[in-house]
């Protein structure tokens, strides 16, 4: 897993064999980050990073310049991972919750300007992650939801959705 650009650019990170997590892909991250580039000022915005696995995209986020990160994870062995990355790096304003998305969102106050979410694939109820996040209100009225997926599903028909992104086998859902 390796940061693409900014303060950490080009610096790869070793992920233990014991990780779960399915990381973004380097050339799927890349992509979107591009995509964003036209879209948000990375030292605006506020970010959570829901189902957060290596922190792989909260990381890129601090490395850009974001000021804030909030990244959610529940398992232990993830969470401790992100945890050492951010003592390694020296980043102070990532801040990690280790626990379920789901009772996170449910106690949630605070709003994002950007929501990212990686959830299994194989997550119960997959498919009802977009209306679940965007009912919360958590999401600022200028923000921008990102869920990846796979190719199994199609959020076109969802009332926010706006757009779609494919970089190889990984999807992008947009939702504003």
């Amino acid at each position: 897993m390796r940061i693409i650009s900014g303060k950490f650019k080009s610096r790869r990170l070793q992920v233990p064999a014991n990780i779960t997590a399915r990381p973004t892909t380097d050339f799927a991250k890349e992509g979107l980050f591009n995509f964003l580039n036209n879209i948000i000022d990375f030292e605006q915005v506020t970010v959570l990073d829901l189902f957060a696995g290596t922190g792989s995209i909260s990381l890129e986020f601090i490395s850009r310049g974001c000021q804030k990160v909030v990244a959610v994870e529940n398992c232990k062995t993830q969470a401790n991972f992100i945890l050492q990355i951010t003592k390694n790096l020296n980043i102070n304003n990532l801040v990690l919750f280790r626990l379920d998305v789901f009772q996170f969102l449910k106690t949630c106050k605070t709003t994002f300007d950007f929501i990212f979410a990686d959830p299994p694939y194989e997550l119960k109820n997959f498919e009802q992650i977009p209306d679940t996040v965007l009912n919360t209100n958590i999401l600022n009225p200028e923000g921008i939801f990102v869920l990846e997926h796979s190719a199994q599903y199609d959020f076109s028909s969802n009332l926010r959705f706006k757009s779609h992104r494919k970089y190889g086998n990984v999807n992008f859902s947009i939702f504003e």
